[in-house]
C-alpha cells in the first residue's frame, strides 16, 4: 500500500496559493468584516477540494469558489444570529494613525458593513464584481426587481448623511 500524501489532488495547492488573497478580499466584501471574510473563502475552498475532480483542469475553479462564497453571504442574511459581533475598538492600540479617520478603505468596509448582508452581497456584485443585475439575479436565485430594490436601498442608505461615509463626502467648509 503506498503512503497516503497530504498534498491533495493536484493543481489545488497552486490554486489556493495563487488565488487565496483575492478571495479573501471578496469575502471580506461580502461579509463587511476580514475575519469573516477569511471564514468565508476558507469554507469555500472546502467545497471547492470536495468538488476539484470536476473542477480541474477544464473547470473554472475560481468562479465555483465566489460563487460559493456568494451564497452562503447571500444565505446568512436569512440568519437572525450573526455570531460574532466586530468592535469598533480593538484592546491595546500600540500607536495612533492620524490617517485611520481619513482612511477611505475602512470608511466604505465600515458603511458596507452597517448594510443588512443581502444589500452587501447585491452592492458587492453590482459595483466590486461588475456583474449585470440580470447575472446577478440568476445567481442568487431572485427576481432582477429583487436585486434593484436591493441595489436602491443600500445605496440610499449609504447616501445617509448620518452614515460611516458622512465624514468623507461632507462638504468643506469656507471660512
Amino acid at each position: 500500500m503506498p503512503p497516503a500524501t497530504t498534498a491533495g489532488p493536484p493543481g489545488f495547492a497552486e490554486f489556493v496559493n495563487a488565488r487565496y488573497v483575492p478571495l479573501v478580499r471578496h469575502g471580506t466584501l461580502l461579509t463587511g468584516d476580514h475575519g469573516h471574510g477569511e471564514d468565508l473563502a476558507q469554507e469555500a475552498l472546502v467545497k471547492t477540494y470536495r468538488a476539484w475532480h470536476r473542477l480541474h483542469p477544464d473547470g473554472d475553479a475560481e468562479a465555483y469558489t465566489r460563487r460559493v462564497m456568494v451564497r452562503a453571504a447571500w444565505r446568512a442574511g436569512r440568519r437572525l444570529w450573526r455570531r460574532e459581533i466586530p468592535t469598533g475598538e480593538l484592546p491595546d492600540r500600540l500607536t495612533e494613525d492620524p490617517y485611520e479617520p481619513r482612511d477611505t478603505a475602512r470608511l466604505v468596509l465600515a458603511a458596507l458593513r452597517a448594510l443588512p448582508a443581502r444589500q452587501r452581497v447585491v452592492l458587492v456584485l453590482r459595483y466590486w464584481a461588475e456583474m449585470r443585475e440580470q447575472e446577478i439575479a440568476e445567481l442568487l436565485g431572485c427576481s432582477t426587481g429583487t436585486v434593484k430594490s436591493r441595489a436602491s436601498r443600500a445605496i440610499a442608505s449609504l447616501r445617509r448623511l448620518d452614515g460611516p461615509l458622512a465624514e468623507l463626502f461632507e462638504p468643506a467648509r469656507v471660512d
